[in-house]
């Protein structure tokens, strides 16, 4: 699959970029007509969970995240580390300090959601603490990311990376292998910001990923998202299994790419 990545995928066209901001005030406006859908969400065990913003985002970009999570009866918490400008000696610190504060304070792992450049952090995360991590959920992270001309946000990024001290080598996760701990890609195919190919996980027995029909800038808020995220927040810790969506929403959600393709 890299190679796939290396020679054929390229970042979002003009008209996918371009209007990926508009597309995410329409998908945070789905929220107010699917209000009745949203309130039989699947509730889990209230287990701590842990959400990264994005590339340029703050705890107030996941807002509604955090909202709907905590009104499913989570412990949700933002990283509390202002804005997400890279990996940064106070971000790369800080994650992994309050990551350790929920351990010890609920004697349990945590659930970590991570919204693009975010869900790759929560995935370095995951593979350097597995004991204290209970699954990883991403949204538009492009985890495979094989290039730098493969994401819209480039520029943004490397902005500030005279200030990183974990440089992000491409390409990322090569030769990995799977996640020690569940994982759930939720991507889009009208992905204005990254080639969405790169959010694709390598297939596995507890990985999968989730197409939704979601702007960048706006899965996080965009409602068959957040059901996925629920519903996988739902399963039991000890019993993992792939996604299924429900009748009524089952054409909001595209049929998964392989990660053959």
């Amino acid at each position: 699959m890299t190679s796939t990545l290396q020679r054929g995928t390229a970042a979002p066209d003009d008209l996918l970029y371009f209007t990926d901001p508009a597309r995410a005030a329409i998908d945070c406006a789905l929220l107010a007509y699917t209000a009745p859908l949203l309130a039989t969400l699947p509730r889990g065990d209230h287990h701590p969970v842990l959400v990264l913003p994005r590339l340029n985002g703050t705890d107030t970009s996941t807002a509604t995240l955090h909202t709907v999570l905590r009104g499913l009866g989570y412990r949700t918490y933002g990283w509390r580390l202002g804005r997400n400008i890279g990996p940064t000696s106070k971000a790369v610190h800080g994650m992994r300090a309050r990551l350790d504060y929920l351990t010890n304070r609920y004697q349990q792992p945590v659930t970590l959601i991570g919204w693009s450049l975010g869900g790759i952090y929560a995935r370095q995360l995951a593979r350097r603490t597995p004991q204290a991590v209970r699954q990883v959920i991403t949204l538009g992270s492009p985890i495979r990311l094989a290039r730098h001309d493969q994401s819209r946000a480039n520029h943004l990024f490397h902005r500030h990376s005279h200030q990183h001290i974990e440089p992000l080598d491409l390409p990322l996760e090569r030769g990995a292998g799977p996640l020690p701990v569940p994982a759930t890609s939720i991507y889009t195919p009208l992905d204005g910001i990254v080639a969405w190919r790169t959010c694709l996980d390598e297939p596995g027995p507890r990985t999968e990923n989730i197409a939704v029909l979601a702007s960048h800038l706006g899965i996080a808020s965009h409602p068959a998202a957040l059901w996925a995220v629920a519903d996988r927040l739902a399963q039991p810790a000890d019993r993992w299994t792939p996604f299924q969506p429900p009748s009524l929403l089952r054409m909001a959600y595209p049929a998964p790419e392989s990660r053959s393709s």
